[in-house]
C-alpha cells in the first residue's frame, strides 16, 4: 500500500472536515438569509461528497492494512452538534429554522461519514487490530483508534472477536450448546424447587369454615459464582515473524481452541486443580444402573443395551424426557453402533439426512457426541448421558474476555504464550425433586 497516498488522504479529510466545521459555523448564524442559505446548501452538498469520496478511498486503503480513519469527527460532533438554539428568526429576510436544520443535517452527515466499509469488513478490521496488538505489531495509540482497549499488559477482547469464540465453544462444547447462557456483569440467582406444592381437590363450594390449605413451596438459591479463569496458547517466534501468512487467524484460532479445551473441561468434569467445579455435569449428573447387569460379551447384549437405555431414558419425570437429549463419548457411540436388538433392529438410527443439526437417533432421542464425556483415565469406558441439557446454567460476565501477552516464560524455547483470560460459570442445577441430567457408566468388563 502507497503509505504516501494514505498520508495525503488523511489531510484531505482533515481539510474537507475543518471546510464542513466552516460552513456549520456558517449555518448556525442567526443572520443567515435565505439567499446565502440556498449558496450554503450548495457548498454543503459538494463538500459533503468530496469528504465522503476521501473518507471511502481512505476506508478501502486501510481496511486491508487495519490502519483506521481517524475518529476525531465523532468529537467534532459532539462539540458542534448541540449549539444554543438561535434557530428562531422572526425577520422575513433570515432563513426559517426548518432550512436551517436541513443544512445542519447535510453538514454533520457529512462530518460523520466513516465510508463505505461494510460491517464485516470493520469487523474483519478490529479483529485484525486485536490480533496484531496482542502479538505487537501494532502500536497501542493506533489499536486504541479502533476501540482495542489495552491495558496492565492485557488486551480486551472486543465483542466481535469474543462472539467468534463463544460461537466456536457452542459447536464444540455441548453445553454451551444447550444450555441456558445468561450474560450480566454480576452474581446470578437460580430458584430451584425444594418441596413440591400439592394441590388439593373439593366438590363442594369454599366456606368460611373449610378455607384453601395451605401448600408449601420452597425455593433455596443456587449462587451461579463467576470464577477466574484462563487458558494458554503458544506460537513460535519464528512462526510470527513470518510475512505473508495470515499471523492474526492463526493467533485468535490457537485463542479459540485453547479457551474451548479449558472451558468444555470445566462444565464436563469440573476437576482442575484449583478450579473445581461442583455443578460440573460428571457430578451432578444422576448415576443411572439399570434393572438388568448388561455383559457386552453376551450373545444378547444389544437386547439387554436396548433396554436399559429405554429403562434411562423413562426414568426421569415427563417434563425432562420431553425435552430429553443423549450425550455420550465415542466409546459409548462404538458400542451402540455394533449393538443390534433381539430382532436385528440396529440400536442407532442414522439419519440420511442431519435434522436440525442432529444425524442420530437412539431410541427416538436426538444423540450427540463429545470427547469431553469420557471417564478421566478411561477414555475406553462408554459413558452415556440423558436429560433436559438447557438446565445446565451458564453466566458469562460482559468485557471480562481478556488476552495477555508472556514472552519470558517461553523465551527458552523461542515461543510466545497467550493467556486468555475470562471470568464465566456453568452448573447443572435442578430440584431434587426433578433431577434433569442422568449418567450411565457402562461396564466393558463382564461380572464373574
Amino acid at each position: 500500500m502507497n503509505k504516501d497516498l494514505v498520508a495525503m488522504l488523511k489531510r484531505m479529510k482533515e481539510q474537507s472536515e475543518m471546510r464542513l466545521k466552516s460552513l456549520q459555523t456558517r449555518a448556525e448564524d442567526p443572520k443567515l438569509t435565505e439567499d446565502d442559505a440556498k449558496a450554503l446548501q450548495d457548498a454543503a452538498d459538494k463538500e459533503t461528497a468530496a469528504h465522503k469520496d476521501v473518507v471511502d478511498q481512505l476506508a478501502n486503503l486501510t481496511s486491508t492494512e487495519n490502519n483506521p480513519a481517524s475518529d476525531d469527527n465523532n468529537g467534532s460532533e459532539s462539540e458542534s452538534e448541540e449549539k444554543p438554539g438561535d434557530d428562531d428568526n422572526e425577520h422575513g429576510a433570515v432563513v426559517s429554522p426548518q432550512v436551517r436544520d436541513g443544512i445542519k443535517d447535510a453538514i454533520r452527515s457529512g462530518m460523520q461519514g466513516q465510508g463505505q466499509l461494510s460491517k464485516v469488513a470493520k469487523n474483519e478490521q478490529i479483529r485484525s487490530a486485536f490480533a496484531k496488538t496482542v502479538i505487537g505489531a501494532m502500536p497501542v495509540e493506533e489499536a486504541r483508534s479502533l476501540g482495542i482497549v489495552t491495558g496492565n499488559g492485557s488486551v480486551t477482547v472486543p465483542e466481535v472477536v469474543a462472539s467468534e469464540i463463544i460461537s466456536y465453544a457452542q459447536e464444540e462444547n455441548l453445553l454451551r450448546k444447550y444450555g441456558s447462557v445468561v450474560r450480566t456483569s454480576g452474581d446470578v440467582k437460580y430458584p430451584v424447587l425444594v418441596k413440591k406444592a400439592t394441590a388439593t381437590g373439593h366438590k363442594l363450594e369454599r366456606a368460611d369454615d373449610k378455607p384453601m390449605s395451605e401448600t408449601a413451596i420452597e425455593f433455596d438459591e443456587v449462587l451461579l459464582s463467576p470464577t477466574e479463569f484462563d487458558a494458554l496458547a503458544t506460537v513460535t517466534k519464528k512462526l510470527l515473524a513470518m510475512t505473508g501468512l495470515p499471523v492474526e487467524n492463526i493467533v485468535i484460532e490457537e485463542l479459540t481452541k485453547a479457551y474451548v479445551r479449558q472451558e468444555a473441561n470445566y462444565m464436563f468434569n469440573g476437576d482442575e486443580t484449583d478450579n473445581i467445579n461442583d455443578g460440573a455435569l460428571a457430578k451432578k449428573a444422576v448415576a443411572f444402573t439399570p434393572t438388568a447387569a448388561v455383559d457386552l460379551t453376551a450373545a444378547d447384549a444389544g437386547q439387554k443395551i436396548y433396554d436399559a437405555l429405554i429403562e434411562m431414558k423413562n426414568t426421569p419425570v415427563t417434563e425432562v424426557m420431553n425435552k430429553g437429549r443423549f450425550i455420550m463419548n465415542r466409546a459409548a457411540l462404538t458400542m451402540v453402533e455394533k449393538m443390534k436388538t433381539a430382532d436385528g433392529f440396529p440400536l442407532l438410527r442414522p439419519l440420511n439426512q442431519a435434522e436440525g443439526g442432529i444425524g442420530n437417533l437412539l431410541v427416538g432421542y436426538p444423540t450427540d457426541v463429545t470427547d469431553y464425556a469420557d471417564k478421566k483415565g478411561s477414555a475406553n469406558t462408554p459413558v452415556i448421558y440423558f436429560g433436559d441439557f438447557s438446565k445446565f446454567h451458564i453466566q458469562d460476565v460482559v468485557g471480562a474476555m481478556e488476552v495477555q501477552k508472556l514472552v519470558e516464560k517461553f523465551a527458552d524455547t523461542n515461543r510466545i504464550g497467550f493467556k486468555i483470560y475470562n471470568l464465566l460459570d456453568g452448573q447443572l442445577i435442578y430440584s431434587p425433586f426433578e433431577p434433569a441430567a442422568y449418567k450411565w457408566e457402562v461396564a466393558t468388563a463382564a461380572k464373574g
